[in-house]
């Protein structure tokens, strides 16, 4: 029996999810977290063989959310089910340690023998984003500008083309808004941007949002 935790800001989401895994025996629920420090305290109360969570939450997510699970439960098995099907953002995720990748327009056998791998101790990405792994990260001559950011920079960087604020990202990260702008200035340095328009152009022409 997979005892399986679900983590998505997105209570239709999580719904749906409930829905699909229920027909299954070897599949069960046993918790719903809404955002990354649910995750956080949650795992610290409760036990589980396998995390499945969105990669946009409030509060820690994707990368950061990934390593901070990985350092606290090495043990347990982690599965990144979202919306982003970039293979820059998937190759970070999976570096961080999460043994599986699913993007949410799968279908449900494809997220269900992800589950099922991940959990057993194996890996899992599905066949298109394992070729776009191999021929768009792993034989590029050229490192991406985006590459030499570090997670935290990336982190930001995501949030702000999604839209969000610089306060909200510092309210989400518990950090100072300070400490999100320098952030904000050394990977515009990196990027050689000046604005967030440009910034958003940059995530554009990168395939870096949905």
């Amino acid at each position: 029996m997979i005892r399986l935790l679900i983590a998505d800001d997105h209570a239709v989401v999580r719904q749906g999810l409930l829905q699909i895994l229920a027909l299954n025996e070897d599949i069960r629920v046993v918790g719903e977290v809404a955002d990354g420090w649910q995750v956080i305290d949650w795992l610290r109360t409760a036990d589980c063989d396998l995390l499945l969570t969105d990669m946009s939450m409030p509060g820690p997510n994707g990368i950061a959310l990934v390593k901070r699970v990985k350092e606290e439960h090495p043990g347990l098995p982690v599965l990144v089910l979202t919306i982003h099907g970039e293979s820059q953002i998937a190759a970070r995720v999976l570096k961080a340690g999460a043994g599986g990748y699913v993007t949410k327009d799968s279908e449900p056998a494809i997220l269900l023998a992800a589950v099922r791998q991940v959990a057993s101790g194996g890996h899992f990405v599905s066949s298109d984003l394992a070729q776009r792994l191999v021929f768009e990260t792993g034989l590029a001559g050229d490192v991406p500008p985006c590459e030499r950011l570090s997670d935290r920079e990336y982190d930001i960087f995501l949030r702000i083309v999604q839209g969000k604020r610089l306060s909200e990202i510092a309210e989400a990260l518990h950090v100072s808004p300070k400490t999100v702008s320098t952030h904000k200035m050394r990977l515009m340095q990196k990027l050689d941007v000046k604005s967030n328009t440009e910034l958003m152009r940059y995530a554009i022409q990168h395939g870096l949002m949905s």
